[in-house]
């Protein structure tokens, strides 16, 4: 079993296989929240779909109109705020922690890039290359 980390200036994602309950992690450079299999599954689902409707919608805004999005699920609501390439990112856990974190428009990209490359089967995992902690019990 082993924890795997992807992380990125102003980001990280990562994935614990030994833990019990909260084995998913999102976080910034200093802070970060551990998420269940629920909530995690969920994140990586929403942020890709927000993406997507920043996209779509930014073909419809002049090139100074900035945008606020916002989707949720009954784990996470993530609110994009800023330019369709450029927009800061904000997420709630809406479980019983209640917590929230966000990133800056120079972190989304390579969040959603490794939000995208999570593989998911009896245990989640990454595509590429990601850092390996040994855990010992």
């Amino acid at each position: 079993m082993g924890r795997h980390i992807k992380r990125g200036e102003g980001w990280r994602i990562g994935w614990d296989d030994g833990a019990e309950i909260y084995r998913g992690l999102i976080g910034g450079d200093r802070w970060s929240i551990e998420l269940t299999d629920a909530e995690f599954k969920d994140f990586c689902r929403l942020i890709q779909e927000l993406d997507a409707a920043v996209h779509q919608i930014s073909s419809e805004l002049m090139d100074s109109e900035k945008i606020s999005c916002e989707t949720e699920s009954e784990y996470i609501w993530l609110e994009a705020d800023g330019y369709p390439g450029a927009y800061e990112l904000h997420v709630m856990i809406q479980t019983g922690r209640r917590t929230e974190g966000e990133w800056l428009p120079s972190a989304v990209p390579n969040l959603i890039a490794a939000c995208r490359s999570v593989q998911y089967g009896s245990s989640s995992h990454f595509e590429g290359h990601v850092e390996n902690h040994s855990r010992t019990d």
